[in-house]
């Protein structure tokens, strides 16, 4: 093997580990990011809480168990009845990284980026980094639906 053809194939090799590796930081920052979850899944605009939540009607009450709730995310708005017969409404997005909260079990609406929790009854803050609780908005019922403004 010449001088020449000695350095070409380190050169080849070092091209190579350079390529691999380069990849390899690619997918490893892609995988990373995937992971995260505590990315807003709203629009940007006012502070944290991103998109305003916008009126909706002809929610069934029948689709919001006692108790329990649902979150209309087209509206980011989420519906809970804390007492049968009592129907609130909150804006769906929790005040500390902008997130939607997802669950609502035994009158606590949670937000799933942070650990956030909120009483279902008033959006009161109850642990977790929020510095506030969800905004109230307006309900009526009306005969067997809801409408939130």
């Amino acid at each position: 093997m010449t001088q020449a053809q000695g350095k070409d194939d380190r050169r080849a090799a070092t091209s190579r580990r350079a390529v691999l590796a380069g990849g390899a930081m690619v997918a490893g920052t892609a995988a990373l990011a995937a992971c995260g979850t505590s990315a807003p899944r709203t629009s940007a605009g006012q502070g944290a809480g991103g998109a305003s939540p916008s009126s909706v009607s002809g929610i069934p009450t029948s689709d919001v168990p006692v108790s329990g709730g649902k979150v209309i995310v087209d509206a980011r708005v989420v519906v809970t009845q804390p007492a049968a017969g009592t129907f609130k409404a909150f804006d769906a997005i929790c005040p500390h990284a902008g997130c939607e909260v997802s669950d609502i079990v035994k009158n606590v609406i949670y937000c799933p980026c942070h650990g956030s929790t909120f009483d279902a009854t008033t959006g009161a803050h109850i642990a977790g980094p929020s510095p506030r609780g969800l905004t109230p908005l307006a309900v009526t019922v009306s005969g067997s639906t809801i409408a939130v403004q």
